[in-house]
């Protein structure tokens, strides 16, 4: 395990020396947190999500008819990643054409494989999700457009980061760096400024590192006295390392009072680790909107996770691959997906349990179809 660890804190009391007493007056203050600027934050991402269309509308079933997908996600086995690509394979059936979820367990030579595998069998495009570095198989990128293929990917680093070096048709960032500061304000307000947080990270996906370090600067914003420290687990070590580095961080500070897992799938591996130690009912925060964990929220083991709807990742990814390769013009250079945060209060929107694309409303759905043509 790789533990990088970095502490944001505030001044700390000065003691007294020489058996002198300071004067009060003479003693510095504790920094104030900005708990109305953190809860301006978390009033903005409370409210249900509007559409808002990204381009102009087109035919999208004449245009994409016979055509096909394969779409290759960073691993199958994270709930959030497959529910992406169950919403994308859908909404190209009722657009009329063909994506293809390429199954894998996170290992490169598999993402290889899927590569190898659009190339001999007709396919018009490869997609990268949720988390493959494309600069990663840029032999493969190579051999897709050599082969006539186009190359997207999506949800796959933060808006802050440069673009890939391979050549790409599409690529679609996101904010994660946006979603950082939301659960930063959002634990601010639920310590009342006395955070003491345990970060869950993975190093390997490549927008983790700007996620991590725009929660840690808002944090450090908001709340000067707070205080983060980040361990790393390797995507394909998550469900063996996330429990032992969450015990081993809490028995080395039992300080701690609040985890953030990044990827809110994390979250079933914190859990066993709370009860080894002692310390169920610790509050978590997290970030994805995966069915099974907003259940969690629904059951009060996680408090809060920010949901963006699969099924609006889905459409929108679509949304922008359709409009490349039918040459209509308008391709966003960014994924059109709205944070909402689901909690106590709200949760059950999501159903129960909880259902992919369930609790945002349905603006997007058809939003989308009108964009397409199919209404």
């Amino acid at each position: 395990m790789t533990n990088n660890r970095t502490q944001t804190s505030g001044l700390r009391g000065v003691t007294a020396a020489a058996g002198l007493v300071l004067a009060a007056a003479a003693l510095p203050a504790h920094a104030e947190a900005d708990l109305a600027a953190a809860q301006a934050i978390v009033d903005e991402h409370s409210q249900l999500p509007t559409f808002e269309a990204p381009g102009q509308p087109f035919d999208a079933a004449a245009c994409m008819a016979g055509k096909k997908i394969l779409s290759i996600p960073a691993s199958s086995s994270i709930p959030f990643a497959a529910g992406i690509e169950e919403g994308m394979v859908a909404a190209a059936e009722e657009v009329g054409f063909e994506v293809r979820h390429w199954q894998n367990q996170g290992q490169p030579t598999q993402w290889v494989q899927g590569v190898e595998y659009a190339i001999a069998n007709g396919y018009d495009a490869v997609d990268f999700m949720a988390g493959i570095d494309p600069d990663a198989l840029a032999p493969q990128v190579d051999m897709l457009k050599k082969a006539g293929l186009k190359v997207f990917a999506s949800h796959h680093r933060d808006v802050t980061t440069e673009a890939e070096d391979v050549d790409m048709d599409v690529s679609l960032p996101l904010s994660f760096s946006r979603v950082g500061e939301i659960i930063a304000a959002w634990i601010v307000t639920q310590t009342e400024g006395n955070a003491n947080v345990l970060v869950i990270g993975t190093d390997d996906v490549p927008p983790s590192q700007p996620y991590w370090k725009s929660f840690e600067a808002k944090l450090a914003e908001l709340c000067p006295d707070c205080k983060a420290t980040y361990y790393n687990v390797p995507l394909a070590e998550w469900a063996t390392k996330i429990q032992t580095t969450t015990q081993s961080a809490l028995l080395q500070d039992p300080s701690i009072n609040y985890i953030f897992p990044i990827y809110n799938s994390m979250s079933q591996f914190v859990l066993p680790a709370l009860t080894i130690t002692g310390k169920t009912g610790m509050p978590i925060a997290s970030f994805n909107g995966t069915p099974f964990i907003l259940d969690m929220v629904q059951q009060g083991s996680v408090q809060m996770d920010i949901g963006e709807s699969l099924g609006w990742i889905a459409r929108s990814s679509l949304d922008a691959y359709m409009r490349d390769m039918c040459d209509v013009g308008d391709v966003p250079d960014e994924l059109y997906v709205p944070f909402y945060i689901f909690d106590a209060s709200n949760a059950a929107t999501a159903g129960s349990p909880a259902e992919l694309d369930k609790g945002y409303g349905d603006a997007h759905v058809g939003g989308f179809r009108t964009l397409w043509g199919l209404e």
